[in-house]
């Protein structure tokens, strides 16, 4: 079987190459171009020879190499969809992990994201504050961005000298807070620097919050539905 297909493909190659510099003066051969033909002899020769190899390494076991070529095909195809279409599908992988994860934030466009509603009815939000990933709540009773002692201290913000001189309410009563200000919050692609914020005292706030001195620096904010879509500025 070896040997019958690799004298048909050398007769073949032999054959061509006759023709080949048979008809170099003309320049043409069977109505193509003695390029054309070359280039046609060449593909040909290359198919007979892959076909050849694949037929003698898989001799009896053809189904398994359709098989094999097949699964191969589509993972290729596959991979060309996906490359092609990354930008969509890196869109609906974020939609998907919203809704799977509340607090996550949705990029719909560079600057505006969505967040889903969780379980208790609240908007939990992760967002980045000089870095490091802290869970908030939405609170728009808030007039500032409310931070816990943890939530402070993973934000690098120094504890030790801050003095708690300014009065808010909280759930649990009338309370103090330390103003600071925040390098940097972040939520999904909106980035703001230098913004306002209080810290609260040890022991009275369990979760921070995400109150209006972040929200009233955006473009726009609004509740649809089950989703919070807040847009920053360009």
């Amino acid at each position: 079987m070896r040997r019958g297909l690799l004298w048909i493909l050398l007769i073949g190659m032999a054959l061509a190459l006759i023709v080949l510099l048979a008809s170099h003066e003309t320049g043409t051969i069977v109505g193509l171009a003695t390029q054309d033909f070359a280039s046609l002899v060449y593909h040909l020769a290359l198919i007979v020879f892959i076909g050849g190899t694949v037929l003698v390494l898989f001799r009896g076991r053809f189904a398994k190499a359709l098989e094999a070529a097949l699964f191969w095909i589509v993972v290729g195809l596959v991979l060309v969809v996906g490359y092609t279409y990354r930008a969509e599908l890196r869109d609906v992988s974020e939609r998907v992990l919203a809704e799977l994860m509340p607090g996550r934030a949705a990029q719909r466009s560079a600057r505006v994201v969505e967040i889903v509603r969780g379980r208790a009815g609240d908007f939990q939000v992760a967002a980045l504050v000089n870095g490091a990933r802290l869970p908030m709540v939405l609170d728009t009773g808030a007039s500032a961005v409310v931070l816990t002692q943890d939530a402070a201290k993973a934000a690098g913000l120094p504890l030790e000298v801050l003095i708690y001189d300014v009065s808010v309410d909280t759930a649990n009563g009338r309370t103090r807070a330390a103003s600071v200000t925040l390098d940097r919050l972040a939520v999904g692609g909106i980035i703001e620097r230098a913004v306002p914020a209080l810290v609260a005292q040890p022991g009275q706030l369990r979760t921070s919050l995400l109150g209006m001195s972040f929200l009233n620096r955006l473009e726009s904010w609004e509740v649809r539905g089950d989703k919070l879509v807040m847009r920053g500025y360009p």
